[in-house]
């Protein structure tokens, strides 16, 4: 029954965060739109934070046409059926169990590699995960962006090594820790 609870949690708090970050983003997207349209520069300060939000503007486009040329493809995702479960061993005694959800960015041709690779791929991926237990990366505050941001490149970084798929970002869908 336990884990039932922790299943229904988990999905309850993936979808609640799938659909703030839905409003947080339509809202960023709104606002920027609005101030756009409707902003005429009135004060000499004004005019600067105009042509900041300019530079902004043209330095975020020309990122976007460099990642566009970068991936001339067009993007497609592999999402491993299974949750990843990993122990959390301390002195030789499991004290928690990560699980965690996976999907692998691609572009549409390399996902038949992908698929065809899933062992591998979550082979390597689980070992990566385990280093990343034993080491202490999901102890304290793991959530963190900096935290975040280590572990997806450590994934990124295995599924590169098992094979020449042609993976350009591990996202992690859902993730919790089960204390034991």
């Amino acid at each position: 029954m336990k884990m039932f609870i922790f299943f229904v949690l988990a999905i309850v708090a993936f979808l609640g965060g799938a659909v703030g970050g839905d409003l947080v983003h339509r809202n960023r997207t709104d606002t920027a739109a609005t101030t756009s349209e409707n902003h005429t520069p009135e004060t000499p300060a004004d005019e600067d934070a105009t042509a900041t939000h300019e530079t902004a503007a043209v330095h975020e486009a020309s990122h976007s046409a460099e990642a566009d040329a970068s991936q001339d493809v067009e993007a497609d995702w592999f999402r491993f059926p299974n949750q990843f479960f990993v122990p959390i061993i301390r002195n030789g005694t499991t004290v928690a169990v990560m699980v965690m959800t996976l999907t692998l960015e691609t572009s549409t041709e390399a996902l038949p590699q992908i698929e065809a690779q899933e062992h591998r791929l979550r082979d390597a991926l689980l070992g990566a995960l385990m280093i990343k237990a034993n080491t202490g990366a999901f102890d304290g505050n793991f959530t963190s962006e900096a935290a975040m941001a280590g572990l997806r490149e450590a994934l990124l970084k295995a599924t590169q090594m098992p094979s020449d798929a042609k993976v350009t970002k591990v996202l992690i869908g859902d993730i919790a820790r089960q204390e034991q």
